[in-house]
Order: structure tokens, then C-alpha cells, then sequence
């Protein structure tokens, strides 16, 4: 019987070193595995991008911010506040935090079958490179997860058995073994910052070893992506207006017609131009966060007909908006944390860049401030708020949480079809 594997086509676009031909964008629905050509691989790579990219839904995107203090509900939802939001939110039959779990473990299966089926093909440039792209992509899934839920089942092979979570540790040791990997064999930056590359793989491998306090690692692999000449920090607005730009390392095409992925409706009312349902708005703290000079101002907040919105994404209903993942700016942050007081020099680079001034500081509790800061601003509506204060231990003395509220519940329905599972401390 033959094997097949379902491949969903996406205008991603897979750059592998040695095609020098434009990819085939034939439709497939499903292509028996010990069949395929290398137009097949190419289009399944694509579908793994797809997929990635929209099962975790619109509020996988943003949650960080939503949990975090940044934004609170918008219009007629906006009754009530932020606690009674996230006590709404965190619980375990929450929709967004079910489907948030079925579509990071949904793209899962899909990079699973690519790994599988890339590893049966002869040895080759194009093979090493697949597997580069997809163990990227099973890193990026399960710092996704980890940093939700703690620890989650490992699944290295898909499998119809139920497992049982694996620790917290043995999660953030699986990523760093994936994204390793694909510093190792993905593609080097070559044609844009929509493709996967060993470089959008070394920045998710900072981000990872900040999480861990893993600094030293953190600030060297930063460092080194700040140094190599390949990308610079540019234009605020240019980055999330998806115009060309040399900071972005890799991000979604997110293209209109084949994603599922509109931030911009979250954050717009009806009544604006671009249209939308006005979900979230960006809480009154936010809305101080930006000086008059700072260049990230018009790019990231806006007050439309007297409302207060977010702006990073201003595409409206009719469109769709890049998806950043990563970008170097978050490299300098990175930079600057993690070499504590001696990074001053890159976190005052970053603001000089923003039309900021210089600052300096005293001591490494007052200079963490500062970074915090910086890292608020830079990185609004980019999913990072609420994570940061955990893995810095803030958030229940900051924005109130609970212990409980320090992880995301497990969905109830997987701890129903999943006797192995064991639910998250409180809930």
C-alpha cells in the first residue's frame, strides 16, 4: 500500500542552492511518497510554510501581548478589565488556547511527514537543505510551546500513540538540537527574508538561550549576526509595510490569497479605512510608551475617529501584513540583556537608530529597566510582552497574575482524548 502525505501549496517560496529555474506551482493534493520528484519536495516545502504559518491562528501571533499588559479589549468587548480579560482567557476550555495547542501540533505533523519523506531522498545539496528549512520549522513550533505551556510531548516521528508530556528541560534541549541543525544545513540568507536560512535559524537560537539564561551563548550568537554585514537596522515603517529592508531576518509572506493570518482586523474598527473588528487596543500605557522624536511612533500606535489602535499591521480586511519572526533589532535587545551593564553600548545604538537619545545607568537592576523598556517599545505587537516578565520572574508582582497564570492551561479536550497529559499547577 502506498504511503501518501497530504501537501498543501503556499507562494512561500522554498530558495534551495542550485535551482536556478522558478518553482513549479502545479496544484497537489497528495503525492505518494516513494514517488517524488524534486518539483514535489519543493511543493511540499511550501505547504510546511503554509501550514506553519496559519494553523496556530491570528491570536497565536499576539497573545504575548494580550497576556502581557499591551493591548486590552476593544470596543463593546471592552467591558471589564484586564484581569477579568485574562481570567477569561486562561482557562482550560478557551477556545484561542485550544486551537492555539491543535495548530502548532497540527503544523507539527506536516514538518514531521517533510523530514521523513526528505530523509528517504538520494543524498544531495537540495536534500540537506529541506531538512535544514524543516527542522527550522519543529525548533520554531516547539518554542513556541514551550514557552506556552512548559513542558509538551516531544513528537521527533508522527504516531497515532497518546504520550505523556516531557519536562520542561528536555523541551528547551530539543529545540536547541533542532535549530542547531538547521544552522548547519539550512540555506545561507540569499534571496530574502521570506525563506528560511541558517541566519533566521542562529536568531531563534538567541532567542532560545535568552529564555534558558544562557547568556553568554545568547550575546555571542546575537553579536555574531550583528557583525556579519548581511543585514542593518532600517526604516521602522518599512518592516512591517512589507517593503523591502535589510533588518528583517525572516518573516511570512502571509499572502492574501492563501492565508488564513490578518492581524489587522484584530486591531481596526469598522469604521476605519482598512476596516476591521477592533478585538484588541493598545492599553493606556502603551499608548505613553513613545516620545514625539521616537520613529516607531506613527509606525506602531495610531488614534483613529478618537480610538486608540495598534498600527504595526495596517493592511485592513482586504489585505494582509508580513509576519515578522525575526529581525536584527531584536538582535541588539538580545545583545544588550544578556551582557548586562556592558551592552549599554548596543542598546543606546538601537535608540540612536529610533531617534532616541543616549542613556546610561548605574547599576544592572536599573540598566534591565531600561532594556525592558526598550524591548516593550521595539517589540509591541510582536508576541514578547508576557514571556518577558515570566522568564525574568515579574509577572505576578507587574501585572498581577497568578503563579497558575505563569503557563497556559492545557486544553481541556486534549487532557480528555490524552489520559497521559497532566494539566498546568492551578488550573
Amino acid at each position: 500500500m502506498k504511503k501518501i502525505c497530504s501537501i498543501l501549496v503556499c507562494g512561500a517560496g522554498l530558495a534551495l542552492a542550485g535551482c536556478d529555474k522558478e518553482l513549479d506551482m502545479y496544484p497537489h493534493s497528495s503525492v505518494a511518497t516513494e514517488s517524488l520528484t524534486e518539483d514535489d519536495i519543493e511543493a511540499f516545502v511550501n505547504g510546511v510554510y503554509n501550514r506553519v504559518q496559519n494553523a496556530p491562528t491570528n491570536t497565536s501571533y499576539v497573545l504575548f501581548d494580550i497576556l502581557g499588559g499591551n493591548m486590552v479589549r476593544g470596543g463593546a468587548s471592552g467591558l471589564g478589565g484586564y484581569k477579568e480579560m485574562i481570567n477569561d482567557i486562561l482557562q482550560p476550555e478557551n477556545g484561542n488556547i485550544a486551537s492555539q495547542w491543535n495548530g502548532y501540533y497540527s503544523a507539527l505533523y506536516q514538518v514531521n511527514n517533510l523530514i521523513e519523506v526528505a530523509g528517504g531522498l538520494p543524498e544531495s545539496e537540495q536534500k540537506k537543505q529541506v531538512l535544514g528549512i524543516a527542522h527550522y520549522f519543529r525548533g520554531y513550533i516547539y518554542l513556541n510551546l514551550v514557552t506556552r505551556w512548559g513542558g509538551v510531548p516531544v513528537i521527533s516521528q508522527n504516531t497515532q500513540e497518546k504520550l505523556p508530556r516531557n519536562s520542561e528541560a528536555e523541551t528547551w534541549a530539543f529545540i536547541e538540537q533542532e535549530l542547531s541543525f538547521a544552522i548547519d544545513n539550512a540555506p545561507a540568507y540569499a534571496s530574502g527574508s521570506y525563506y528560511v536560512s541558517r541566519e533566521a535559524a542562529q536568531a531563534l537560537l538567541a532567542r532560545t538561550k535568552l529564555a534558558q539564561g544562557k547568556n553568554e551563548e545568547a550575546a555571542a550568537l546575537a553579536e555574531d549576526l550583528i557583525n556579519s554585514g548581511t543585514f542593518s537596522l532600517d526604516d521602522f515603517g518599512k518592516i512591517f509595510r512589507g517593503q523591502q529592508n535589510r533588518e528583517v531576518i525572516f518573516s511570512f509572506r502571509n499572502q492574501t490569497e492563501e492565508s488564513s493570518i490578518n492581524l489587522s482586523t484584530l486591531f481596526y474598527t469598522y469604521a476605519h479605512p482598512t476596516k476591521g473588528s477592533y478585538n484588541y487596543k493598545p492599553s493606556p500605557e502603551v499608548m505613553n510608551l513613545f516620545s514625539a522624536e521616537d520613529k516607531r511612533r506613527t509606525a506602531s500606535i495610531d488614534t483613529y475617529a478618537d480610538l486608540e489602535v495598534i498600527n504595526k499591521y495596517p493592511s485592513g480586511q482586504a489585505g494582509t501584513d508580513p509576519i515578522v519572526i525575526s529581525r536584527l533589532a531584536e538582535m541588539y535587545l538580545i545583545s544588550a540583556e544578556a551582557q548586562g551593564l556592558e551592552g549599554l553600548p548596543r542598546l543606546n545604538e538601537l535608540r540612536r537608530a529610533r531617534g532616541l537619545d543616549v542613556v546610561q545607568s548605574g547599576s544592572e537592576a536599573e540598566y534591565l529597566e531600561l532594556v525592558l523598556l526598550e524591548r516593550r517599545r521595539e517589540l509591541l505587537a510582536e508576541g514578547f510582552r508576557w514571556y518577558d516578565l515570566v522568564r525574568l520572574g515579574r509577572a505576578q508582582e507587574e501585572i498581577g497574575l497568578s503563579k497558575a497564570q505563569l503557563k497556559l492551561p492545557i486544553p481541556a479536550r486534549e487532557l480528555f482524548l490524552n489520559s497521559l497529559l497532566n494539566q498546568n499547577p492551578g488550573y
